[in-house]
């Protein structure tokens, strides 16, 4: 399917056939999601799909993980006319923040942050990322919200891979993400039928 086609009906994950395989090497995530981003049909259905569950919660705010979460988190935050908050890697922002350290896919140490002058008591977020494989940055990134006494509303993803992270996710928090259940077992094997299309 070329990026600006459309299928005839557009079922729930549809447009994960517009991803693409990673052709750089191990060093890089096995997959590229943001090539979906570039069809506006697929981005508007892609949000669509991850707000569906939450639509009956209260959601004071959308916080987005940097950086492919500040693309989705600020599709839906518009979507759902809410404010959106960057979760951002350290050392970027400013202002005074709070820090939180965690290892993410690779196995890398590394240290998030958010402002200090948004989250508080009570607030409800909805957490966004664009792809959740150990969770570890999305654990993260929830321990740094409850740190202000803010409630994760949910935690929303393109995907959220079966690991033991992604697993404590699902266990722990209400959830969203656009994987249909046929092809769960694909995703955590990272090896989407759909690469096949794509020349080497």
């Amino acid at each position: 399917m070329d990026v600006l086609d459309l299928p005839a009906e557009r079922q729930k994950g549809w447009y994960l056939s517009l991803i693409a395989p990673n052709t750089k090497g191990a060093t890089f995530a096995w997959l590229d999601p943001s090539r979906l981003y570039c069809n506006s049909k697929a981005l508007a259905d892609c949000v669509k799909d991850l707000i569906s569950p939450f639509l009956n919660d209260t959601i004071d705010l959308v916080a987005g993980i940097d950086a492919m979460g500040f693309i989705l988190g600020a599709s839906v935050a518009t979507t759902l006319e809410k404010g959106f908050l960057a979760v951002r890697k350290a050392g970027h922002l400013c202002v005074a923040t709070e820090n939180q350290n965690y290892t993410d896919y690779t196995g890398r140490e590394k240290t998030m942050e958010v402002r200090m002058d948004v989250l508080r008591p009570g607030m409800r977020v909805l957490l966004v990322d664009q792809w959740i494989e150990t969770g570890g940055t999305m654990k993260a990134a929830i321990q740094l919200v409850e740190k202000f006494g803010a409630t994760v509303v949910g935690v929303a993803a393109v995907a959220i891979e079966n690991t033991e992270g992604g697993k404590w996710i699902k266990e722990n928090y209400k959830f969203s993400h656009c994987i249909p259940d046929e092809l769960q077992s694909q995703i955590d094997q990272k090896a989407l039928d759909s690469f096949k299309k794509f020349k080497s």
